[in-house]
């Protein structure tokens, strides 16, 4: 009677196929394909290792077609998959196929009995002795296997890949684990990852091949390990990142050689590089609400007068900015962490309420100690001309606050030397610098103008930014952003801090309901004119639609306050609304519609008083 029953929808679905005379097996569309029943593993995953798949909603998308053989294979793909996650007596009860009027689209729905789960009932680790006791724990917490969960065997393979590792980075490069599965009662088990770890070892000799421009000495230098330094495979895979950093090799790999030296205290590494091209000249062009058109062309050197060093030179026009600038960056300065780069431009910033011409340059010492944590401190030196928009020479209600800033009252123009310091600091453990889905990003700022310094100006400036990207589940990124600063002078005069310097809120990225630095203190003829403290935040909802398209729901908010020091958390501006995402090889390309919750009453955008209150943004790479 079972066996009826499995085969009766494949005979509804042939007697339609017979009664039209035109469809045949791979012929008919599968418009839908459901799951019910699943209750406890994710049914994404689930629908991921089967063949039959739903074709696409996009008419031009592709389309997938039903096949009686594959599906046949996929009902025994589903009762393995749920073995494989913990559920011995999971079945497939029966199925549905339904065909619609045309006779060319069928739905199927598939109905599974979960049964019961095998459970963890704990998980232990033997022979990590070698280990402290303070790793041990820590290993333990890093496994994604968990007591009183289903025994997930996919994620007990991939935490004995783990625990292998953790041996395998602190010196054990022959180091065995296995998984030993033992009764623990009525559907339960408990887990044991038990290790044969091997002779401590140390690196032996280092093998460089593929260099053929490029000295081998500029590679070893970038190993963060050398010649009986503990075997790590974590400095391994770190030292590979920095070759690739060097941006001078197609490939790398840093392999090591423990076969050839089996239980040897030693063990040998080989390091094989494929040079690429050492100079590339890139153009790019574009278009952006903000920046309008735009394009820009840059010419790249990566082994500069040889010893890895790095020149640059590009050019850039859009209505925002332009000009050109010029880079020289020498890797590798009194050891591998620290590089030297020297900067100088010729620049033009034309935005909304006012341009500044800058011309000079900065050094730039950096201290990179890892993939996650960088410091730069900075010299800065340039000469600056800034002009305020001509409405500002129109509204007498500024015109005070435009002289004590120093500006030719006739024609809005300063000119002066910045003289600074600035001191910055990262931590980075987003997994993608374009499209984080996970991890955080931290970021300080502190610049200093004046005083000790030649210079038109003095002030201080002290600046945060914090990210968090959270996954929830496979389909959702929680993202959130704040971001405060003041700038404070270090005299008695509102000149000592330049005008571009001080704070301007609203944008593509930045309270997306206003456009481009039209968030702030206003004056009485309603023009932005800035301010000396912002604070500034983004809480988004992330998910892919369908193919390369996701959409998110954002909420912004923030202001700028007149006065250094000066935050007011009851005089937020907020803005909401959907976007729009199109996953591209540069990033996201991205629409952003934003609503004014609270507009800024009396505000004047090009010289007309605001009347819209919404923005669409369109841009490349997330808001944040």
């Amino acid at each position: 009677m079972s066996v009826v029953r499995r085969l009766f929808p494949f005979f509804l679905l042939a007697l339609s196929i017979a009664a039209t005379g035109c469809r045949e097996d791979g012929e008919i569309q599968i418009s839908s394909l459901d799951f019910n029943g699943v209750e406890q593993v994710d049914k994404a995953a689930l629908a991921s290792v089967l063949q039959t798949r739903r074709g696409s909603r996009i008419p031009w998308g592709r389309q997938r077609y039903f096949d009686r053989r594959a599906f046949d294979a996929d009902l025994k793909r589903i009762q393995a998959f749920y073995a494989d996650r913990g559920f011995p007596d999971a079945r497939v009860t029966s199925f549905d196929v339904a065909l619609n009027g045309a006779q060319d689209k069928v739905d199927i729905a598939v109905n599974i009995s979960e049964g019961e789960p095998i459970r963890v009932a704990a998980v232990e680790l033997a022979g990590f002795d070698v280990l402290t006791s303070d790793d041990r724990d820590n290993l333990r917490e890093s496994l994604l296997i968990r007591v009183g969960a289903p025994l997930d065997r996919t994620l007990a393979r991939a935490a004995r890949e783990r625990t292998l590792n953790e041996l395998r980075d602190r010196g054990y490069p022959h180091a065995e684990v296995t998984i030993a599965e033992e009764d623990a009662g009525e559907k339960a088990r408990r887990v044991v990852f038990e290790a044969t770890p091997g002779p401590l070892a140390h690196f032996g000799p280092i093998e460089i091949e593929g260099a053929v421009s490029v000295d081998e000495n500029i590679i070893r230098r970038q190993l963060t390990f050398e010649p009986g330094d503990v075997f790590s495979r974590r400095e391994m895979r770190e030292s590979q990142r920095k070759l690739y950093g060097l941006e001078l090799f197609e490939f790398v790999n840093v392999q090591s050689q423990e076969d050839q030296a089996p239980q040897m205290p030693e063990v040998p590494v080989r390091v094989t590089v494929a040079e690429g091209k050492h100079q590339r000249v890139t153009f790019g062009v574009g278009y952006g609400t903000e920046e309008q058109a735009r394009a820009r062309v840059r010419w790249d050197h990566n082994n500069f007068a040889g010893d890895a060093r790095h020149a640059g030179f590009e050019a850039k026009w859009s209505s925002l900015d332009r000009g050109v600038r010029t880079e020289y960056r020498e890797p590798f300065f009194l050891s591998p962490h620290f590089s030297l780069s020297v900067d100088g431009q010729a620049w033009q910033a034309a935005e909304p309420v006012y341009d500044l011409d800058s011309l000079g340059g900065r050094v730039t010492l950096r201290h990179q100690a890892n993939t996650q944590n960088f410091w730069t401190v900075g010299f800065i030196n340039e000469y600056q001309r800034s002009t305020v928009a001509p409405e500002a020479l129109l509204d007498f209600t500024i015109r005070d606050e435009l002289i004590a800033l120093g500006l030719d009252p006739t024609d809005g123009t300063f000119r002066g030397t910045l003289s600074a310091i600035a001191f910055d600091v990262s931590r980075n453990t987003s997994n993608n610098l374009l499209d984080a889905r996970s991890g955080y990003v931290l970021n300080g700022h502190i610049e200093q103008a004046g005083q000790w310094l030649p210079g038109s100006f003095n002030y201080w400036a002290v600046g945060g930014e914090a990210r968090h990207y959270l996954p929830v589940g496979n389909a959702f990124v929680v993202a959130n952003r704040m971001r405060l600063g003041t700038i404070d002078a270090a005299g008695v005069l509102d000149r000592d801090v330049p005008f571009y310097k001080r704070y301007f809120l609203g944008g593509a990225s930045s309270i997306r309901g206003w456009g481009r630095l039209e968030v702030g203190p206003t004056s009485g003829f309603g023009l932005p004119i800035g301010g000396h403290t912002m604070v500034e935040g983004s809480s988004e909802v992330r998910t892919a639609a369908w193919g390369k398209f996701g959409v998110v729901a954002f909420a912004d908010y923030g202001n700028v306050w007149s006065r250094s020091w000066d935050f007011n958390a009851n005089d937020l501006r907020y803005a909401v609304g959907p976007g729009l995402r199109y996953l591209t090889p540069v990033g996201p390309a991205r629409m952003d519609f934003g609503y004014q919750l609270n507009p800024i009453e009396g505000l004047r955008v090009n010289g007309e008083l605001e009347k819209r209150h919404w923005r669409i943004h369109f841009s490349i790479g997330q808001a944040f």
